[in-house]
Protein backbone atom coordinates (compact mmCIF):
# COMPACT_ATOMS: atom_id res chain seq x y z
CA UNK A 1 0.00 0.00 0.00
CA UNK A 2 1.32 3.56 -0.73
CA UNK A 3 1.44 6.11 1.41
CA UNK A 4 -1.47 8.95 0.00
CA UNK A 5 -0.72 11.56 2.53
CA UNK A 6 -1.09 15.51 1.52
CA UNK A 7 1.94 16.81 0.71
CA UNK A 8 2.38 19.72 3.56
CA UNK A 9 4.52 23.03 2.88
CA UNK A 10 3.71 22.55 -1.01
CA UNK A 11 4.52 26.20 -2.49
CA UNK A 12 1.65 27.64 -4.15
CA UNK A 13 1.93 28.51 -7.61
CA UNK A 14 2.08 32.79 -8.24
CA UNK A 15 0.73 34.44 -10.67
CA UNK A 16 2.18 37.62 -12.17
CA UNK A 17 0.10 40.71 -14.15
CA UNK A 18 2.26 43.26 -15.36
CA UNK A 19 3.08 46.21 -17.85
CA UNK A 20 5.95 46.49 -20.01
CA UNK A 21 6.60 50.05 -21.01
CA UNK A 22 8.14 49.99 -24.70
CA UNK A 23 10.04 51.69 -26.58
CA UNK A 24 7.24 54.16 -28.08
CA UNK A 25 5.90 54.53 -25.10
CA UNK A 26 3.27 52.02 -25.30
CA UNK A 27 2.32 49.47 -22.68
CA UNK A 28 1.68 46.16 -23.00
CA UNK A 29 0.11 44.19 -19.98
CA UNK A 30 0.53 39.89 -19.85
CA UNK A 31 0.32 37.26 -17.47
CA UNK A 32 2.97 34.95 -16.40
CA UNK A 33 4.88 33.27 -13.38
CA UNK A 34 8.51 34.52 -13.65
CA UNK A 35 8.23 37.94 -14.43
CA UNK A 36 12.25 38.49 -15.31
CA UNK A 37 12.15 35.01 -17.93
CA UNK A 38 9.14 36.62 -19.61
CA UNK A 39 11.03 39.98 -20.16
CA UNK A 40 13.87 38.35 -21.29
CA UNK A 41 11.56 36.12 -24.04
CA UNK A 42 10.10 39.49 -24.58
CA UNK A 43 13.73 41.43 -25.40
CA UNK A 44 14.40 38.36 -27.28
CA UNK A 45 11.30 38.85 -29.59
CA UNK A 46 10.13 35.01 -28.40
CA UNK A 47 5.99 34.89 -27.99
CA UNK A 48 4.39 38.80 -28.23
CA UNK A 49 3.76 39.72 -31.26
CA UNK A 50 3.63 43.19 -29.66
CA UNK A 51 7.21 43.32 -29.46
CA UNK A 52 7.70 42.37 -33.07
CA UNK A 53 7.68 46.23 -34.01
CA UNK A 54 9.19 48.05 -30.71
CA UNK A 55 11.76 47.05 -27.80
CA UNK A 56 10.59 46.69 -24.14
CA UNK A 57 12.35 48.82 -22.06
CA UNK A 58 11.23 47.96 -18.53
CA UNK A 59 8.51 46.54 -16.14
CA UNK A 60 6.55 49.13 -14.81
CA UNK A 61 3.83 47.44 -13.04
CA UNK A 62 3.30 43.95 -11.81
CA UNK A 63 0.05 42.48 -9.15
CA UNK A 64 0.74 38.84 -8.06
CA UNK A 65 -2.37 36.63 -7.42
CA UNK A 66 -2.38 32.82 -6.36
CA UNK A 67 -4.31 31.58 -9.58
CA UNK A 68 -3.78 31.62 -13.23
CA UNK A 69 -7.64 32.47 -12.74
CA UNK A 70 -7.75 35.52 -10.61
CA UNK A 71 -4.08 36.90 -12.60
CA UNK A 72 -6.29 36.32 -16.15
CA UNK A 73 -9.19 38.05 -14.82
CA UNK A 74 -6.82 41.08 -13.56
CA UNK A 75 -5.00 41.27 -17.36
CA UNK A 76 -8.34 41.18 -18.70
CA UNK A 77 -9.70 44.41 -16.69
CA UNK A 78 -6.24 46.03 -16.96
CA UNK A 79 -6.30 45.54 -20.86
CA UNK A 80 -9.69 47.31 -21.24
CA UNK A 81 -8.32 50.40 -19.39
CA UNK A 82 -7.66 53.41 -21.57
CA UNK A 83 -3.72 54.69 -22.10
CA UNK A 84 -4.75 57.24 -19.49
CA UNK A 85 -6.12 55.14 -17.13
CA UNK A 86 -2.88 52.80 -17.33
CA UNK A 87 -0.89 55.28 -16.49
CA UNK A 88 -3.03 56.35 -13.63
CA UNK A 89 -2.74 53.09 -11.96
CA UNK A 90 1.31 52.67 -12.45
Amino acid sequence: MTDTKPILNKPLSCWYVYIIRASDNSLYTGITTDIERRFKQHKEKKGARFFWARDPVEVVFTEEFNSRSDASKREAAIKKLSKVQKEALL
